[in-house]
């Protein structure tokens, strides 16, 4: 029976031995939370799991060591090197297969990306590396200034084919556990990426030089699996269509890939794309468009008959129907986005597209605070993601009266959560419109896609019938019908006593960042226009009001002076993003992107403040030299935030029971309002109190609640 909302989607196809029921493919993903022996455990279930029963006809399970001992991509990476790890894996095959899926695992040594072990790490090639944007970057601890980068060894002819057996005997592995495939991992930069590609592999030995040289790696990889496992078991490649880097791989050399791996009995092809030295392509920040990639899975596609899966930020079923109807793909492969909402295949197929929690490529949860710092993956939208509380939700005992002062992400996940546990909730928000701080983002270029999560949170306290009181700012005394009291009124711009600070040509980044669009749906009627700036703007300030407005008004053709007390600029960014802004703030531009580039190139001062605004436009600054310079202006934008949480200590003092979240409480990010909004939802009971530290608690022990 046809799908009445996607039916190419949703559409049978064939891999190898097997058929896989729709389209919709779990691309390999790190989620960096196996033991530290690498074995499965629960959480790891868990995660594939809900993907599985979220609708998802394909999973690959990610990062696979096949020998930890010398590569771990991230310090809890699953491996599959040792015969002790089948009855986990196997554990993990029955979760997915019991829910209709098909699953297969990735293998992937890292090489010279090693997140585990630091030290004496090997690749094609003798090299020194830095690549900032991997989870193996190299260490630089607290009061180191110079990055070295790290040294890597070629390995030796004993070395590679000692490899190669490991990379068949974790194949074996997988098939013995009860996977229906493998996959292995060729691109990004990783071991088997590190032989294929022209711009790594340097060696001049059977294992380089030419092209066919640079495929002996994976060609004996696949014969030996082949070998162990037999024939039939269907094995693929992932690897980047394009490297993206100068004397990398280009897209005709991967034609003449797919075209061999073919001719080698692979099973089907994962286009990716890029290689860490150029971690734009490789992670897709927020910048790169939907589907930018599909294009290279689609002119590889036209070459091969085994079946070609695209990726690289997928996040509508409209757009993924699109590419299958028109034949640019034979499946679509989504990472992030089912880290985001395990249950985007369920949704689509039963047209319940406006609640897809649509990933909105931040690379916060998932990345920079999780495996680049040697954790277990998160979500900044999800907040279900590695932490299974929020998986099931329970009722609460007694529904509670709950008031919610702040209609940004922090205080409507608080919302969003409390109602679904049974709380009656109550949002009071002084404009005119839900979303708070995401809305600055509208006008920033390549950030629009902030814009899904305020409108997924919208829609969703539309349907849970929240009820939402707009243009309203409650006093304390309005406060007291409540039980519970959550203040979310988030951060305020900070005005440094110096003099000119009060001069009309002074103003705060969110007059500048104002959403200026008419025909959205949330659209209030009454939005203040964004301000108008000069030609010439001085942005002071390090957080993401300040990068934001730099990114704005360079594109539309300012000239930008930066001023940051820091040693630099935006060190706080996630590294991919950070790698991309500053390339557009040189006047260049992140890799594969179209975004039209800035007239001027943006000055930024570090480790300076500013000392003194001017009448006539000139602002004195001073560096840590205390060497002054004067630079001539038309506009000084504020940006530097600190917690709003006035209204918090009023209701304090009045004795209200009382929590503040998000930015009220401390000036983070995106992921710290949504994951403080949620835990206070996921807390409150009739018992909670505050505690010792100010901070709401429930669900304290018996003889504790009983004093």
């Amino acid at each position: 029976m046809k799908n009445p909302y996607f039916p190419h989607l949703f559409s049978p196809i064939e891999i190898g031995n097997f058929v896989v029921p729709n389209r919709i493919v779990h691309v390999p993903t790190d989620i960096s939370s196996a033991n530290a022996d690498g074995s499965v455990n629960e959480r790891v279930i868990r995660y594939h799991e809900e993907i599985a029963k979220g609708g998802c006809g394909f999973i690959i399970v990610g990062a696979t060591t096949p020998d930890k001992a010398t590569g771990r991509p991230t310090v809890t990476c699953l491996a599959a090197d040792e015969d002790p790890m089948i009855p986990g894996l196997a554990r993990l095959a029955e979760a997915m297969h019991r829910h209709g899926a098909r699953c297969a695992v990735q293998i992937q040594h890292p090489g010279r990306q090693a997140a585990w072990p630091r030290k004496d790490l090997f690749s094609a090639t003798d090299m020194v590396v830095s690549l900032p944007g991997s989870a193996g970057h190299e260490i630089v601890y607290a009061e180191e200034v110079s990055k070295k980068g790290k040294s890597i060894r070629a390995m030796t002819i004993e070395e590679i084919y000692d490899l190669i057996e490991k990379f068949a005997e974790a194949a074996w592995r997988v098939q013995q556990a009860g996977f229906d495939a493998v996959e292995l991992h060729g691109a990004h930069g990783y071991l088997i990426a590190q032989f294929m590609s022209p711009y790594i592999n340097r060696r001049n030995d059977r294992f380089g030089g030419s092209f066919i040289n640079r495929m002996r790696f994976v060609l004996e990889i696949i014969d030996r699996i082949k070998r162990k496992c037999g024939k039939n078991f269907p094995i693929g490649i992932r690897y980047s269509g394009e490297e993206w880097i100068e004397g990398g791989r280009t897209l005709e050399e991967s034609i003449k890939i797919a075209k061999l791996m073919e001719e080698n009995g692979v099973a089907f092809l994962d286009i990716s794309a890029g290689t860490f030295e150029v971690p734009g392509p490789t992670m897709d920040p927020m910048y790169y468009p939907q589907g930018w990639n599909t294009y290279a899975a689609w002119e590889i596609k036209k070459h091969v008959k085994i079946p070609v899966i695209t990726s690289h930020t997928l996040r509508d079923p409209e757009y993924c129907e699109r590419i299958l109807a028109e034949g640019k793909a034979d499946m679509v492969g989504l990472s992030r986005q089912l880290i985001a909402d395990p249950y985007w295949a369920n949704k689509a197929k039963e047209g319940k597209v406006k609640e897809i929690r649509k990933c909105i490529s931040c690379l916060v949860g998932c990345w920079q605070e999780s495996l680049m710092i040697k954790r277990e993956c998160r979500c900044t939208i999800n907040p279900a993601m590695g932490d299974e509380r929020f998986i099931d939700l329970p009722k609460a005992r007694k529904p509670l009266r709950v008031a919610v002062v702040g209609g940004g992400p922090g205080g409507l996940e608080a919302a969003r959560i409390a109602t679904l546990r049974g709380h009656e909730v109550t949002v009071f928000e002084k404009t005119g419109e839900l979303g708070g701080a995401i809305l600055l983002c509208c006008t920033v270029p390549g950030k629009t896609k902030m814009r899904w999560y305020a409108d997924w949170l919208r829609e969703q306290i539309t349907q849970l019938g929240v009820t939402v009181r707009l243009r309203t700012e409650p006093t304390v005394e309005d406060l007291r019908a409540f039980d519970v009291v959550l203040v979310a009124t988030g951060s305020k711009v900070l005005r440094p006593d110096i003099p000119g600070v009060d001069l009309p040509f002074v103003v705060s980044f969110d007059e500048v960042l104002r959403c200026k669009a008419r025909g959205c749906a949330y659209y209030p009627g009454d939005r203040p226009e964004p301000l108008e700036c000069g030609e010439t703007v001085l942005i002071w300030g390090d957080h993401f009001g300040a990068a934001d407005t730099a990114e704005k008004l360079g594109f539309e053709g300012k000239k930008v002076y930066i001023v940051t007390e820091n040693r630099e600029f935006a060190s706080w960014m996630e590294p991919c993003h950070r790698d991309v802004m500053v390339k557009r703030f040189a006047g260049g531009n992140g890799e594969a992107l179209t975004l039209r580039p800035y007239k001027h190139p943006v000055t930024v001062f570090t480790q300076t403040t500013v000392l003194e605004i001017r009448p006539e436009g000139e602002v004195v600054l001073q560096d840590s030299e205390f060497r002054r310079k004067v630079v001539k202006v038309d506009q000084v934008i504020l940006a530097r935030v600190v917690p709003n949480d006035a209204f918090y200590r009023q209701c304090l003092e009045a004795g209200l029971l009382v929590g503040k979240i998000g930015d009220a409480k401390e000036v983070r990010n995106l992921r710290g309002a949504v994951t403080d909004g949620a835990n206070a939802g996921l807390l409150l009971e009739e018992d909670v109190i505050l505690n010792g530290n100010l901070a709401l608690v429930a669900s304290l022990p018996t003889e504790v609640k009983g004093r």
